[in-house]
C-alpha cells in the first residue's frame, strides 16, 4: 500500500472517531485513479460550527503521521510536508461553508461522489459530491479561446518589453504565463481540455510527440538569445494555431497583429 493511501485511510479513521469533524471530502489524483508515489493527498475537513474556533488543525495534521514542515500557505491552506516528504494540503472550515462545495465545478471535471467521500456526520455532504461529479466546464467556447489568444498578445509584448530593457529574469518569469495561454490553445486543438486549468499536468501524456515539440521550443534559459528564441517560437506556433482555430472560432485576433508583433521582436 503507498503511503498517501494509508494516510487517506488514516484520514478516514480520525474522522470518524472525532466528534468535531462534520463532514471531508478529498480531491486530485487519488480521486481519479491517478495517484502515484509522487502525488499529493488533498482534503477538505470540515469543522463543527461550535467547534471551530477551539479546533488546532495543526496538531490534528501532526497526529496523523510525523511532519517535518506544516504551515499555512498564501492562500490560507494547511501544508503538511511529512517526514517521508510527501506533500498534503488540508482546507479547514466551519461547517457552515459546506457550500464552497458547488464552486468547485467551475474549475474542471470531478469523479464519482464514492471516490471524493470520506466521513459524513451532515447527511449533506454526499448529495453534494453527486452534483460536483461529471463534466466540467465547456472550455471549447469563443470566449474561452479569444480569452487564451488576448492572453497570449497581452503577456507577449510584455514579456518582449522588458527583454528590450534588458530584464531578462522579468521577462523569464513572463514568459512562463505565456507558455500557459500557449497550451490552452493546444489542449483547444488537440481536444485535451480537461485539464484547461493545470494545463501543464499530464502534459507529456496529453499532447501529441510533434506539440509537445512545438511547445518545449518556446521554453528558454536566463540569457537573451535563448529568450528571443522562445518568444519568437511562441509567436509562429500561435500564428499557427490561429489559423488552425479560426475555422471553427470567431477569433477577435488578426493576423496582421501577429505580424506586427514579430517586427516588434525583431527591432
Amino acid at each position: 500500500m503507498l503511503f498517501q493511501e494509508k494516510l487517506i485511510q488514516d484520514v478516514t479513521n480520525t474522522c470518524q472517531v472525532d466528534g468535531s469533524i462534520a463532514a471531508a471530502m478529498m480531491y486530485g489524483s487519488f480521486t481519479k485513479g491517478e495517484g502515484d508515489t509522487h502525488s499529493d493527498v488533498e482534503f477538505y475537513i470540515f469543522v463543527k460550527n461550535h467547534c471551530m474556533d477551539a479546533f488546532d488543525a495543526h496538531e490534528w495534521v501532526m497526529n496523523l503521521f510525523t511532519t517535518d514542515l506544516i504551515f499555512d500557505n498564501e492562500y490560507g491552506t494547511l501544508v503538511a510536508i511529512f517526514s517521508n516528504l510527501v506533500r498534503g494540503e488540508f482546507h479547514f472550515l466551519p461547517q457552515s461553508e459546506m457550500n464552497v462545495i458547488e464552486s468547485f465545478k467551475q474549475t474542471g471535471s470531478f469523479p464519482k461522489a464514492d471516490q471524493m467521500f470520506i466521513y459524513d456526520d451532515t447527511d449533506q455532504l454526499y448529495e453534494r459530491l453527486e452534483d460536483l461529479s461529471g463534466d466540467g466546464p465547456n472550455w471549447k467556447t469563443n470566449e474561452h479561446v479569444n480569452d487564451a489568444f488576448n492572453n497570449f498578445v497581452n503577456l507577449w509584448i510584455f514579456g518582449v518589453n522588458v527583454l528590450k530593457r534588458g530584464e531578462h529574469a522579468r521577462s523569464l518569469d513572463i514568459l512562463s504565463r505565456i507558455q500557459n495561454e500557449v497550451l490552452k490553445l493546444l489542449r483547444i486543438k488537440e481536444n485535451t481540455v480537461e485539464r484547461w486549468i493545470n494545463a501543464t499536468k499530464n502534459l507529456e501524456h496529453d499532447l501529441s510527440e510533434h506539440s509537445y515539440e512545438n511547445y518545449r521550443r518556446t521554453t528558454a534559459l536566463l540569457d537573451r538569445e535563448s529568450l528571443v528564441n522562445a518568444y519568437g517560437h511562441a509567436l509562429l506556433l500561435v500564428e499557427s494555431l490561429h489559423a488552425d482555430l479560426v475555422r471553427n472560432y470567431d477569433l477577435h485576433l488578426h493576423e496582421h497583429t501577429l505580424m506586427k508583433m514579430h517586427t516588434h521582436l525583431n527591432d
